[in-house]
């Protein structure tokens, strides 16, 4: 169980901004250096990053966004598979007039930002990925491979899977305002609408996946090994197929993000403090 201070309201100062038509939310800090851009995780929001924001944003200059249709941003249909988003975090980072970024792309973000490195690499100095399907044939199990073979998904019950998801986050209580931020995110059809993004991985997966060799930016893969997901197998061979990646293996669930808090922001930190330009090579399993 980690230890950390829970927040009673956001550490960060909410703003929006339209890009490409949409009504995109986000959150920053001021300060000048390396460049983090955070992208939120699905059923998530940028509310995720709450536990490592106060940390990230004492060292570098931190970008937090709402993909469209995930967190509180404005949706549209057509960029709910990873190559259209991917396209999209290439317009966001360009609407902030960033360059040189190391983008953390978690769950739905993972293989999203791997198809923006691919085509606008030179938008990029590192990769943060873990915790989504990213190679194909696809390895997932459990409650993600259901979903995305269901010939027709029914509607989804935010109440139900929003609001129960906190507690399979073992060691975070998550604070009532991370919680109704979540819950606000998907309410209506959006958790169903959202959940396309997942059911696109087979089509979009199999367009990535002879590319994945091509993708010169460094990569840090981080995962829990409890994924009840399987996303640590997928890590894995994520990791074989990248030239320039290395891969931590931490003892927890999915949301390895909130889990093990001070874990990923130590890799954080240190893989965008200078690690992504010697360590893509080394495979560590467990920080513990």
């Amino acid at each position: 169980m980690s230890n950390r201070i829970v927040h009673e309201a956001p550490p960060f100062e909410i703003a929006w901004r339209t890009i490409d038509g949409l009504r995109i939310r986000y959150a920053t800090s001021g300060r000048a250096g390396e460049k983090v851009v955070l992208l939120s995780p699905w059923p998530e929001s940028i509310f995720a990053f709450a536990p490592v924001w106060g940390g990230l944003m004492t060292q570098f200059q931190v970008l937090a966004i709402d993909l469209p249709g995930f967190g509180r941003s404005e949706a549209r249909d057509d960029l709910f598979a990873p190559q259209k988003m991917g396209e999209f975090i290439a317009k966001a980072i360009e609407a902030f007039e960033l360059t040189s970024v190391h983008a953390v792309g978690l769950d739905v973000g993972a293989p999203s930002v791997l198809f923006a490195a691919l085509t606008r690499s030179e938008l990029f100095r590192s990769l943060i990925v873990g915790a989504g399907a990213s190679t194909y044939p696809l390895a997932v199990e459990g409650a993600l491979k259901s979903m995305i073979e269901a010939e027709a998904l029914p509607p989804l019950d935010a109440v139900e899977v929003v609001g129960g998801f906190p507690g399979s986050i073992r060691g975070y209580a998550v604070p009532r305002f991370v919680r109704d931020d979540y819950l606000a995110s998907y309410e209506g059809d959006r958790l169903t609408r959202s959940a396309a993004l997942v059911r696109a991985y087979p089509k979009d997966l199999a367009v990535l996946a002879p590319h994945l060799a091509s993708i010169k930016v460094p990569v840090a893969i981080v995962v829990g090994r409890n994924d009840p997901y399987g996303l640590a197998r997928d890590a894995a061979l994520l990791r074989e197929q990248l030239p320039h990646a290395r891969l931590d293996v931490l003892e927890a669930g999915h949301c390895v993000w909130e889990e093990r808090a001070p874990e990923f922001e130590s890799i954080v930190t240190q893989w965008v403090s200078g690690g992504f330009r010697g360590e893509t090579d080394v495979i560590k399993q467990d920080r513990e």
